[in-house]
């Protein structure tokens, strides 16, 4: 049974790279789409080119309250505030969802301070591009990528059906279900520490002549060092000892293939190879 009707009216709040392609997406789809930011720029050009039915740069209590679900793709810190000043606006039984990189620090807060005729259902799309703003915004960015429901015990089935078939609408190729510390666990390794890993690369060598020598194998080990500093900053924090956790884990294994190198362990760094490959084969299947 589908939860979401050709009527639904969806509401954008954050018209960023994300809010945007989400934005996109629905109204490819046929739905309403209203949003909500606090760069004028940002409604006007929605506006201008269709991305969005209707916008206000200012939490307009007339957009909040004709939302059916309302989707949030804003900074933990600032989501959390912008439910507290305004949740008041939305009519009840009003569904939110998200696309927030962390979840064990911002759900259950999320889930305490809101209203009991209103529910929230956590959701990641794990999808992205290393450029910003609604003006870089792109729906093809989920066709073949992970879309993750992170429910809580507070969630109904019904909402965790919702936020599904948003996945589906979006066009995501795999929709999975965690709770949110597995969540945090995962994202933790697949995502934060492969930025970490990007941004040590950058930063250990202030040789800009490097740039005129590199090859692919350089370029895509650090496509995604260019990177927002206050978002990543604040999910990193977010999720400190999670990441903590896989950033120990990475640093056995390279102090592991050093210590081989300094000894001339041919066969030890082989056999790492080897289950390198191996590994990387998974991934590979999956795509």
């Amino acid at each position: 049974m589908n939860e979401i009707h050709k009527n639904t009216k969806f509401l954008i709040v954050g018209l960023g790279l994300m809010g945007g392609s989400y934005a996109k997406a629905l109204k490819k789809q046929g739905y309403s789409v209203a949003a909500i930011d606090t760069r004028k720029s940002a409604i006007d050009y929605a506006l201008e080119n269709g991305i969005i039915d209707a916008g206000a740069d200012f939490p307009d209590p007339d957009r909040i309250g004709e939302a059916d679900i309302a989707v949030f793709a804003l900074y933990p810190k600032v989501f959390s505030e912008w439910i507290g000043e305004n949740q008041r606006f939305f009519r009840p039984g009003t569904l939110l969802t998200d696309v927030t990189g962390v979840k064990t620090g911002i759900v259950y807060e999320i889930q305490g301070k809101l209203r009991s005729d209103l529910e929230f259902i956590a959701a990641h799309p794990m999808a992205g591009r290393e450029v910003y703003g609604v003006e870089n915004s792109d729906e093809g960015i989920f066709r073949g990528a992970n879309y993750i429901v992170v429910p809580t015990e507070k969630n109904t089935d019904r909402a965790i059906r919702t936020a599904k078939e948003i996945g589906e609408l979006l066009g995501f190729a795999r929709i999975s279900e965690l709770s949110p510390e597995e969540h945090d666990e995962m994202i933790g390794f697949l995502s934060q520490l492969t930025h970490c890993i990007a941004v040590a690369l950058m930063t250990c060598s202030d040789n800009h002549h490097l740039a005129d020598y590199t090859g692919d194998s350089f370029r895509d080990l650090t496509r995604i060092a260019r990177i927002n500093d206050a978002m990543w900053s604040e999910l990193f924090l977010m999720n400190r000892e999670a990441l903590l956790r896989q950033m120990d884990l990475f640093a056995g294994e390279f102090s592991s293939l050093r210590k081989m190198l300094e000894e001339r362990d041919a066969d030890g760094l082989r056999e790492k190879m080897r289950l390198s490959t191996e590994r990387r084969a998974w991934f590979d299947k999956k795509s």
